[in-house]
């Protein structure tokens, strides 16, 4: 009975034909997808998006570089122009002194004309068979006042043609550089457009609800920023009543305005007309500005010139302290000095910004200062 008992636990045990061929098959399903599993490449992860604050600041980096770009390209613009107007200045002058040449030329070729008819004979044999003497010591004198000439003109030729020649290696330099500044104004324009395309892309690269929070936190941005401002405004007049107040109990007048006040008043009416013009990188007006061509054009305005560029603008007049501010001085911006604005008092400025913006009024706090001159 055991043995019938153990024999039939290991025919139960055993598993039939189908059975088996069910197991086999499950198992290498199993296993398949195991190694599809441990050999499937992993779905690739998207990249996680910038905080808004991040693209912010690089937004504001990328139009920050594009504006010390444009001030490279106005330097190779203004640069490039002046070279031109030389190299049309000596072209001229080389065409005067071809003229002069070629005159001289002409003188040179009429004594040649005039000895050849004379047959150029003013020997001894000739003046002992001349007939009248006296005549060919006449002519013979007149040889000698027209030799002189003629040793002038030759003199004067190769004056001219020296002078000629050194105009030309002039003239050939210049049109050298002027056009190696030609490809250094290429090659600063290409610069601008990449740093605004890439603020673009990253621009474009956001959605509606992203563009609105970063227009969101723009604006609060702008609100700290007026707040700053107010508290300059709030300091200046402290600064000012003071001053008042120490000059009555000395009893002496008030502090007189700055010298260039009625050049800062032309320079401030001008800049508010420009209120809304489009910012374009390299413009000087009257329809757009860029940054320096704005306060160019606006003390050019209250009859005073300024230079191009912001690097050269900074140098000029006197250096005041934040703290001194008027209104009419030059704010300068940015370690690199790359931007410029016009100060209106009260904190605040009158500046072209960047692309995609135009001429405003903004607080002085929005970006960091550098310094500032008084034209």
């Amino acid at each position: 009975m055991a043995t019938h008992r153990k024999a039939r636990t290991a025919l139960l045990s055993t598993p039939g034909p189908r059975a088996a061929v069910g197991l086999t098959t499950a198992a290498l399903a199993t296993v398949t997808l195991l190694s599809e599993s441990a050999s499937a490449t992993p779905a690739p992860t998207k990249p996680r998006q910038p905080s808004i604050s991040t693209v912010k600041k690089q937004v504001d980096s990328l139009n920050q570089q594009a504006e010390a770009a444009t001030q490279k390209y106005d330097q190779a613009q203004e640069q490039t122009d002046q070279q031109n107007t030389k190299v049309n200045k000596l072209l001229a002058q080389v065409a005067q002194k071809t003229q002069k040449l070629n005159d001289s030329r002409r003188v040179l070729g009429e004594f040649a004309a005039a000895q050849y008819r004379s047959g150029g004979d003013l020997t001894t044999t000739r003046y002992l068979l001349s007939e009248n003497p006296q005549d060919l010591a006449n002519e013979i004198h007149l040889a000698n006042v027209m030799g002189k000439r003629q040793q002038a003109a030759v003199e004067n030729y190769q004056t001219q043609q020296v002078a000629v020649t050194q105009q030309r290696i002039e003239a050939a330099k210049s049109l050298a550089s002027l056009t190696a500044q030609q490809g250094q104004l290429k090659s600063a324009k290409q610069d601008v457009q990449t740093k605004l395309g890439a603020a673009q892309k990253l621009l474009n690269s956001l959605n509606a609800q992203e563009k609105k929070r970063l227009a969101e936190l723009q604006a609060k941005q702008e609100a700290e920023a007026k707040e700053k401002a107010k508290k300059l405004a709030a300091q200046e007049k402290q600064k000012a009543e003071a001053a008042a107040k120490a000059a009555a109990a000395k009893g002496t007048d008030a502090p007189v305005a700055p010298v260039n006040s009625s050049a800062a008043d032309q320079a401030i009416a001008f800049a508010r007309k420009q209120i809304g013009k489009p910012y374009v990188w390299g413009a000087t007006g009257p329809d757009s500005y860029d940054c320096s061509g704005l306060t160019q054009a606006a003390y050019k305005a209250a009859g005073i010139d300024l230079p191009r560029t912001t690097y050269d603008q900074v140098d000029v007049g006197t250096r005041v302290s934040e703290a001194d501010l008027q209104p009419g001085d030059l704010i300068f911006f940015y370690s690199d000095v790359s931007h410029v604005g016009l100060y209106i008092g009260n904190g605040e400025m009158i500046h072209a910004p960047h692309t995609g913006t135009v001429v405003k009024i903004a607080p002085i706090t929005e970006m960091p200062f550098y310094g500032a001159v008084r034209p």
